[in-house]
């Protein structure tokens, strides 16, 4: 009969070691989500700053006081292209989705990071409307929410994968009144969606982050490296799109427009 003592040291051992990897693959996926975002902001920054000009010789249109599109921002904000710059995420994140199992870890690492350019391309417009100072602020809030809300869902003992339907309703509800808002362009009805969007996308922060560390330790001990590297790009990007949409939708609460 095996010895208790071996058996109670072996388990340890085990323990100790899913434990430690458990921290390396959330910090790979804190790590993954955060250039993603650096990517992100860059990308809207600069795409904003070519898109503006204060120059109105040659300029598409004009945008404001001492303010005019150049054509880049008329092609991007003002002409039917973007309906494309718009939607372009919605079916990055599907294509990749349905693409993933294809690919190395190392390719969707890559796509992710494609992917975190072009949403700041689509996303680049609230440097033209919001002011530098609200946008910051936003982003600081938005960050220190987020921190708090997936600590919580990393470290809580309740088990809150009952929320993942009811979000996931509520995300599609989210999509289709804000198709529906683009064409009635009601500020009451954006209000809402902003609103109750701030509340689901909370709410995914904290269920997307104990699914990662559930998903993690459900697997860790088969040893596919191959697969927890993916697992990581995918916890990266659920994160990702939480933060976003979070952040998005606190700035047209509460952001301050130019």
């Amino acid at each position: 009969m095996a010895d208790v003592n071996t058996i109670r040291t072996t388990a340890g051992a085990r323990a100790a070691d899913i434990d430690a990897g458990l921290r390396a693959h959330m910090n790979k996926v804190y790590g993954t989500m955060s250039v993603g975002m650096l990517i992100t902001f860059a990308a809207a920054w600069a795409i904003s700053g070519l898109s503006v000009t204060t120059d109105p010789t040659g300029a598409a249109a004009q945008l404001g006081p001492d303010k005019y599109l150049t054509d880049l921002g008329y092609a991007l904000y003002a002409s039917p292209l973007k309906w494309v710059v718009m939607f372009a995420p919605l079916a990055f994140v599907f294509g990749f989705g349905a693409a993933i199992n294809k690919m190395s870890a190392a390719t969707a690492q890559t796509v992710f990071y494609l992917f975190a350019a072009v949403m700041g391309v689509s996303i680049s417009s609230i440097f033209l409307v919001f002011t530098s100072y609200s946008i910051a602020q936003i982003f600081l809030i938005t960050s220190i929410a987020f921190a708090g809300l997936s600590l919580y869902g990393y470290t809580t003992q309740k088990d809150i994968s009952g929320w993942g339907s009811f979000l996931i309703m509520g995300v599609i509800g989210l999509v289709v009144a804000s198709i529906v808002n683009i064409f009635l362009g009601s500020p009451a009805l954006m209000f809402a969606i902003s609103a109750i969007g701030v509340l689901i996308f909370a709410g995914l922060t904290a269920y997307d982050t104990q699914r990662i560390k559930t998903e993690y330790v459900a697997h860790a001990h088969h040893g596919d490296t191959e697969w927890l590297g993916k697992a990581a790009i995918m916890g990266a990007l659920s994160l990702y799109l939480n933060f976003i949409n979070m952040f998005m939708m606190l700035l047209q609460l509460f952001g301050n427009r130019e």
